[in-house]
Formats: C-alpha cells, structure tokens, sequence
C-alpha cells in the first residue's frame, strides 16, 4: 500500500466525515488504524473509486447535473421508447413525484421533452433528447478518461491481475 492511499491519521478530518451527533463526544470511536472486514474494504474501495470517477467526469464537462438526473437520462437511453412517469418512477425505484422535479429540470435543461403518449391521450411520455444522447455520450467518454487514469497507475500485468480477480468476484 502507498503513502498515498493510508488513511490521515485520526486527529485529521477527512473528506466526508461527519462532527459526532450530538452527546457523542465522550463515546470511544472504532481505531481507525485497525484493517477494517476485507468486505467492508471492498465496499469503501469500489465505492471510492466510483464515486471518484463520476465526479471527474462531471467537473471535466462543466454540466450542472446531479446524480439522480443522470441516472435518469440513463435510464431513458436504456428504454426501447419514450417512458411514462410512473414507468420511470418504477424503474428508479423512487416516488412519482421525485421522477417529476426530474424530468422538469431536465426537460428545462434541454435533455428530455415530453411527449403525448399515442395510445392515451390523457398520458405523457418522456424521451430522450439529441442533447440528452449527446451529454450522455461525453459523460461516458469523460468516465471511461477517469477510469483509464485510475488503471494507469498499475502496470500492465497489475491491470490484468486486477480485472481478473473483479471478474471472479462479480461471478455469481
């Protein structure tokens, strides 16, 4: 393990921690210098490094979008038509009403229009737009970049060794 990758000693905030709740203060804390489960490492690594490379790409494209609003245009682009409300509501696994503001700011923000659905005329659908294609084919490159620069750091055979042994535990 690098220099750079040991976690700051316990005295240093790090990024993401949070002040104790309130009437904490005097209760011990786990050491974080002791290894922590190998399966509560890989969660904390791959979670990192993910989170890590969507917010590269984010801040590379300048584009004002949230996490959620991409999923949503991935899961738009995804579709084989434009989708319902409630169909995307299901599909995100979120409420109807947090698909609405969604949509609004996206179909505000040019990357969806929506759509009056041919076999009710009471219904709406919402499909993706050129721009939404377009901003999810630069947020996709920008990632695949960050990604590519992460693998960088490891020689070839580190690389090979590497993805073998992700492609082992991502086996069912």
């Amino acid at each position: 393990m690098t220099d750079d990758a040991q976690e700051p000693d316990g005295d240093q905030p790090r990024p993401g921690d949070c002040a104790p709740p309130a009437g904490t203060a005097g209760r011990p804390r786990p050491d974080r210098n002791r290894p922590s489960e190998p399966s509560e490492e890989l969660l904390e690594l791959l979670h990192d490094v993910l989170r890590t490379v969507r917010r590269d790409a984010a801040e590379r494209l300048g584009d004002d979008i949230t996490p959620g609003q991409l999923r949503l245009l991935r899961t738009l682009d995804r579709c084989d038509r434009p989708q319902r409300l409630g169909e995307l509501a299901v599909a995100l696994d979120v409420a109807p009403r947090s698909v609405t503001s969604k949509v609004d700011q996206a179909e505000q923000d040019g990357w969806v229009r929506r759509v009056p659905d041919p076999d009710d005329r009471r219904a709406t659908l919402v499909d993706l737009t050129d721009a939404g294609h377009d901003l999810l084919d630069r947020m996709s490159a920008r990632r695949h970049e960050g990604a590519r620069a992460r693998l960088e750091v490891l020689d070839a055979d580190e690389q090979r060794t590497l993805l073998d042994l992700l492609r082992r535990v991502a086996r069912d």
